[in-house]
């Protein structure tokens, strides 16, 4: 395959034999490396030229270094507060140094008069402010925007010399003075032929250089653009059709121009993909097929997507060089500082400082991270196993520095040292830089190459944070350095490099300049993507970038419209995926340059892919029933069935094995909000507290008296008791609090109601232990039924079991119109209160008919819910109760049935 680097090296060795005072000039380092492989091949001896990327250039014309953002940050806000009397704090500050910054670096790049453009934006600004028929009235905010305005200018004049001293400079500064300084520059190096290759969208500090360096000799501009893009005023000849046009030197000089490749015969496929995963795995689908991968290029527009699609590349694929800058915030390393900023955050937020206590959430996602995890490994033993159960058992949302250190105790010094520190009060902000610099080494001895990078790449950022906080001490409070540190997230990247000569070439599409591939895979080719959105992060209004030159989206557009356009312009086999998605966030409308694309070339091929569903078979889970199971049912027995285990039995089967059975119970976590079951518990035992004293009395509405004013004390006895949390009386726990005295204080009002007439109200027996047997046929041992009833009275000469419940209940739960047929989970309510009172009334002999019921607390005005046997009769009978347990019979037959296996019930 010729590539535009191998043409234009053919075309300059049928002139040039010697390269000793050559320079190449290239957009990327990464051409530079395929130019230099290139030159190896086809000449034999002498020296190579210097190959220089277009930065390395400006910066050898400029005599500058340039500066890196948190440099740029601390460098802007020290000058920023001579100018200003009363200066911002620096968090806030730094929510608009960063666009300030690049606004700055716009206008320097385009070599726009400073003080016209800033002194323009002033008068528009004075311009909205007046008004003749009345003044206009500012807010505080409206008028700090307006000074601001008023001060980017002196910002400007004071930043930029101050840069030049220290003799660095953002990249539009280090632009501005190389156009200053490129007379000198020419002439030290008149011996020198300058040759630049594949350059389209130049600023106009480089339009400035580019001519200057032609106009002087000795240097040539070769461009990468086919004739069907240059001739045709398609947007993605834009800038270069521009430099043939107004360019002095091409009045009278031909531009070198690639030759036309664009209108071979190629095979396109245009690839609509639900859904970004299968993009990435159709991707890998097309990976598959090709024999080698020394000429394909597999181009992410969108770069996010750099984990999956390493997750996605088939086993084939031995060799990866990956070229992108990765987004900062999405390296999953960063998780890991994020967590640790968060422990300290939440620590302020709930005034937690000054104990010295954390989050237990926060901790135990600190310790989860994927990073600290390995290091808690103890011969084959995770500590965080018990760290993690400490925490549960304990039920405390808020974990000591103490308990901490005792969690890593066991840990080797240096891990335990290192990790016990972070936790340590911040009393200084460098402190605590250090604090993470040593994780960072420590962490680097634990992790993989690709780990290694990331982690370098942290340890550099906070690296120059501690130099500059110790030269400016700028950085006040933890909340300063996490904004900071957010801001940077969303403006850093991590540069990869690997071997640009070997195996697939993984790059973003900004790195595919000046190189060609007969392969090209590109992912994500829809609008917003491919191209960007239009959104600019800038306080320059578009109409004032168009009135000074500085560029809009639309510029934007044509340079992404020639990289498109470019990369396919040699290769032999396209393959463009985008999300045919539509209600996702980017995805649905494909880019328009597939749409120009089908234009030129009508015989693309268009598909539309989605994944294939694979329905899988629910399996129902069967426990056939063992010897040993049915051994284990009779241990069980032996202690006793409780009427909740028998309903858990008819609502699954399956379920009831894994708790009597496997003794497998719910995973317990920290019980922050007080739970429903939790709530029960305290209701229940305050009226138990309230009811013991009067058991074997009737009530009075003393007594009733009496009890209401012990609520109070008693709902907080057994709050403290059940609920073992520092946070009782605050947020959603309080209102549970006042919900539960609520209850109690409602429940005892409708008792005081109840026996305020002629009624009289017995207490016989509160939170009552409970339990008989029952002889089966067919089954040689006894079967044992026991469970606590909470309350047993007697109104009006008639007996009553009540079961207190804290959820909703209604009449229709307790209605049952068959006994036997009741062995259904529909009746579960009805069974429990029934076997309680069969179980009463066997212990006590009780021969007279009994009532059983339920007194919901979410519904107390329907007071006592009985058990209905139709038309509101409510007596269980002595016949009755023996048709209730012949059923209940047949129930615990099934469950020992061997041939009966405990099967799991779905939901419909």
């Amino acid at each position: 395959m010729q590539t535009f680097i191998s043409e234009t090296l053919n075309t300059i060795l049928t002139t040039q034999k010697s390269f000793e005072n050559t320079v190449f000039v290239m957009p990327s380092q990464r051409a530079g490396v395929f130019v230099k492989e290139a030159l190896k091949e086809k000449i034999s001896r002498g020296f190579l030229p210097s190959i220089l990327n277009i930065e390395e250039l400006i910066e050898e014309i400029s005599g500058l270094r340039k500066a890196d953002t948190i440099q740029l940050l601390f460098h802007f806000y020290a000058v920023y507060k001579k100018v200003e009397k009363e200066p911002e704090a620096f968090e806030s500050f730094i929510s608009w140094a960063f666009t300030v910054l690049q606004d700055f670096n716009e206008v320097d790049q385009h070599i726009i008069n400073s003080k016209e453009i800033f002194t323009y934006l002033r008068d528009i600004q004075r311009l909205k402010n007046w008004s003749v028929k009345k003044p206009f009235k500012e807010t505080k905010m409206v008028k700090n925007h307006f000074s601001f305005l008023e001060k980017l200018e002196e910002y400007y004049t004071k930043f930029y010399p101050f840069l030049l001293e220290k003799k660095i400079g953002y990249q539009g500064l280090i632009y501005r003075e190389a156009t200053k300084k490129i007379e000198t520059y020419i002439a030290k190096n008149t011996h020198k032929n300058f040759i630049f290759m594949g350059f389209n969208a130049l600023n106009k500090a480089e339009e400035f250089l580019f001519q200057q360096l032609l106009s002087a000799g000795k240097t040539t501009i070769y461009w990468d653009i086919d004739t069907v893009f240059l001739e045709n005023k398609h947007q993605a000849g834009t800038f270069i059709r521009k430099y043939k046009a107004t360019w002095k030197y091409y009045l009278s000089n031909p531009m070198l121009v690639g030759s036309s490749h664009f209108n071979q015969n190629k095979n396109i496929e245009i690839i609509g993909a639900s859904k970004n995963n299968t993009q990435i795995k159709y991707a890998g689908e097309l990976l598959k097929k090709l024999p080698n991968f020394n000429q394909t290029a597999y181009v992410l527009a969108d770069e996010s997507l750099l984990p999956i699609t390493l997750n996605s590349l088939p086993q084939k694929v031995t060799a990866v060089n990956i070229t992108m800058g990765y987004p900062l915030k999405d390296v999953p390393t960063t998780s890991l500082f994020t967590a640790i900023f968060q422990l300290f955050l939440t620590q302020v937020k709930l005034n937690k400082s000054q104990s010295e206590q954390f989050y237990y959430k926060d901790v135990l996602q600190f310790f989860k991270h994927t990073t600290i995890a390995p290091l808690l490994v103890i011969d084959n033993t995770n500590i965080l196993d018990e760290i993690a159960k400490k925490i549960t058992e304990d039920n405390d949302a808020f974990i000591s520095k103490k308990q901490i250190e005792l969690f890593l105790k066991p840990l080797e010094n240096s891990v335990k040292e290192t990790i016990a520190k972070l936790f340590y009060p911040i009393e200084k902000i460098e402190e605590f830089i250090e604090r993470i610099l040593n994780l960072i080494v420590l962490l680097k001895e634990y992790a993989d190459a690709l780990e290694k990078e990331y982690l370098f790449r942290y340890f550099t950022i906070f690296s120059q944070l501690k130099t500059f906080q110790n030269e400016y001490n700028f950085l006040k409070t933890l909340k300063t350095i996490y904004q900071l540190f957010n801001q940077l997230l969303n403006t850093e990247s991590i540069s990869f490099q690997g071997e640009p000569l070997q195996g697939l070439q993984l790059m973003g599409m900004l790195e595919t300049r000046v190189l060609d591939f007969e392969n090209v895979i590109i992912t994500s080719v829809n609008e917003t993507i491919l191209p960007k959105n239009s959104a600019q992060n800038t306080f320059i209004p578009f109409d004032v970038k168009l009135d000074f030159g500085l560029p809009t989206y639309r510029e934007k557009d044509a340079i992404f419209s020639y990289h498109f356009f470019r990369l396919l312009q040699r290769a032999k086999n396209i393959y463009l995926l985008y999300n045919s998605e539509s209600d996702t966030f980017g995805g649905g409308e494909k880019s328009r340059f597939i749409a120009q694309l089908i234009h030129l070339k009508k015989n693309s091929k268009k598909l539309q892919i989605s994944p294939k569903v694979i329905t899988e078979k629910t399996t129902i889970k069967k426990i056939e029933k063992t010897e040993a199971i049915i051994s284990t049912l009779k241990e069980v027995a032996k202690k006793g069935f409780s009427p909740s285990a028998l309903t858990n039995y008819l609502y699954n089967p399956y379920q009831f094995y894994t708790q009597k059975i496997l003794k497998l119970s719910e995973y317990k976590e920290v019980e922050e909000t007080i739970a429903a079951n939790t709530m029960g518990t305290i209701i229940h035992d305050t009226l138990d507290a309230l009811y013991t004293p009067f058991i074997g009395k009737y009530l009075t509405l003393e007594n009733s008296k009496e009890m209401l004013a012990r609520v109070d004390n008693l709902v907080t006895f057994y709050f403290k008791k059940h609920f073992h949390n520092s946070a009782i009386f605050t947020g959603k726990n309080r209102l549970i609090f006042e919900v539960s005295k609520n209850y109690v204080n409602r429940f005892l009002e409708s008792e005081s109601i109840l026996i305020s007439g002629k009624n009289q109200l017995k207490i016989i027996a509160t939170e009552e232990n409970l339990a008989t047997t029952i002889e089966i046929e067919g089954l040689n041992f006894p079967i044992k039924i026991g469970g606590q009833v909470d309350r047993i009275d007697e109104l009006n000469g008639v007996t009553r079991i009540i079961d207190y419940k804290t959820g909703k209940v209604e009449a229709a739960n307790l209605k049952v119109k068959e006994l036997s047929s009741i062995a259904d989970e529909k009746y579960s309510k009805a069974i429990q209160v029934l076997l309680y009172g069969f179980m009463y009334a066997k212990s006590n002999h009780i021969t007279q008919p009994i009532e059983s019921g339920i007194i919901s607390f979410k519904n107390l005005k329907s007071g006592l819910i009985k058990v209905d046997f139709g038309k509101k009769d409510y007596e269980i009978t002595p016949e009755r109760t023996n048709e209730f347990v012949e059923a209940l019979k047949e129930l615990i037959k099934e469950i020992f049935n061997p041939s009966i296996p405990f099967t799991e019930k779905t939901k419909n």
